[in-house]
């Protein structure tokens, strides 16, 4: 929302890149560390950590972050906020969270637990899109963003790359530890791949943009390398070499990383909320193919190893090694060929937000920014007087 503020459109792309480029390294870090957090029994730190992080960025934002401070007092200012509107989007998105999240794996589809916070969730964010539409005195989605088809297909866009992004975040690992006998760490580090491919490509992308003054064509290309790579990904089983395993990511982080720029289509509060809730829809629909998958494809001799049966299959992953064979062959072939399944589908979404892109119009890139908001900062000139200049 500030970069929205203070730098134009058409300088947008390299700011956004520089940004997608931090997001970027902490993908790389963030495997490493919670498997290194984890296999030593650990895990509450992967939490913990937010604290001292999030107090270091705090800080900074109060010390170096200096921005125009909006006329009006705290009430007035309360009193402009869509209590109704947050309340709704929060409530629903946590429904639906839930359902997810459940789904498939503490409960089956189809109790009562998972389809309640389901429905009521998506009843939620209907109903949430009317109030802002209809009774919102200052909505946090207005209509109009979404009367635009250009918004509408950046919207899409930002939907379905961090979901399928989270997937092969989330999945990947578990292909190392279930057919590579891979630690949690050295799964970690074999997904590095992804972020080779993913860093570059969000800078050098953002980058042309700003050079060029066009988007269409990087955006195109992005989600045709996004779907080759996908596809690739669907030939990897238990028996492939293990280098092969660890390059394939690089295409598909080279896509993903040249997608990060559809998010200059679009308004930067639904933006966050749509790719937020993305990523739950990605590690569900992951979860609900492999459990589904697995289910007929495990050997009855290993379910019968697991209390719970298929739903404890996570946890049941660090055994693997330790299977006598052929138990462990058989055991380690259907998490290969489960896992493909997953990609096979991704491959389908990454389809839908490739047609997507093709309804976007040609918007020129303009030059212009709020200069109400624009950032000030204070540079001594020669003979010791302030001057004010612009940042950007």
């Amino acid at each position: 929302m500030v970069v929205s503020d203070l730098v134009s459109l058409r300088e947008r792309g390299t700011y956004n890149g520089l940004i997608g480029l931090t997001w970027a390294l902490a993908c790389a870090i963030g495997p490493v560390v919670g498997g290194a957090l984890s296999s030593e029994g650990q895990w509450r730190w992967l939490f913990y950590l937010n604290l001292p992080i999030c107090g270091v960025a705090t800080a900074m934002v109060l010390v170096f972050l200096k921005l125009p401070t909006p006329p009006g007092t705290l009430r007035e200012k309360l009193g402009h906020m869509d209590w109704i509107g947050n309340f709704l989007v929060i409530a629903s998105t946590t429904c639906v969270g839930l359902g997810l999240t459940w789904g498939g794996i503490k409960f089956p589809w189809s109790s009562a637990k998972v389809l309640v916070p389901l429905i009521v969730g998506l009843l939620g964010l209907a109903f949430f899109i009317l109030y802002e539409a209809k009774w919102a005195r200052n909505p946090i989605v207005p209509l109009m963003l979404l009367q635009n088809r250009t918004s509408i297909s950046g919207y899409i866009q930002t939907f379905i790359n961090p979901l399928v992004v989270l997937a092969i975040a989330y999945y990947l690992p578990t292909y190392y530890q279930s057919c590579r006998d891979a630690s949690p760490v050295r799964s970690g580090v074999y997904i590095l791949g992804l972020t080779l491919g993913l860093a570059p490509a969000i800078v050098a992308t953002g980058v042309s943009v700003s050079i060029t003054k066009v988007y269409r064509p990087q955006i195109w290309v992005a989600w045709v390398i996004y779907i080759v790579g996908m596809g690739v990904y669907t030939t990897m089983r238990a028996d492939t070499r293990l280098a092969e395993t660890i390059g394939i990511p690089i295409l598909t982080g080279v896509g993903a990383g040249m997608l990060y720029l559809s998010r200059l289509l679009t308004y930067f509060n639904l933006s966050g909320l749509n790719g937020r809730l993305s990523q739950v829809w990605g590690i569900a629909i992951g979860a609900s193919v492999l459990q589904n998958e697995l289910s007929h494809r495990l050997p009855s001799e290993f379910l019968e190893r697991l209390p719970s049966g298929v739903d404890l299959t996570y946890a049941a992953i660090p055994t693997i090694r330790d299977l006598p064979p052929p138990l462990k062959d058989e055991v380690r072939q259907a998490f290969g060929e489960s896992i493909a399944v997953i990609w096979k589908v991704m491959v389908g979404i990454l389809a839908i937000g490739l047609i997507s892109s093709l309804f976007m119009a040609d918007v020129p890139l303009h030059d212009m920014k709020d200069e109400k908001w624009t950032l000030k900062e204070q540079d001594e000139g020669a003979e010791g007087k302030g001057v004010e200049l612009a940042s950007i």
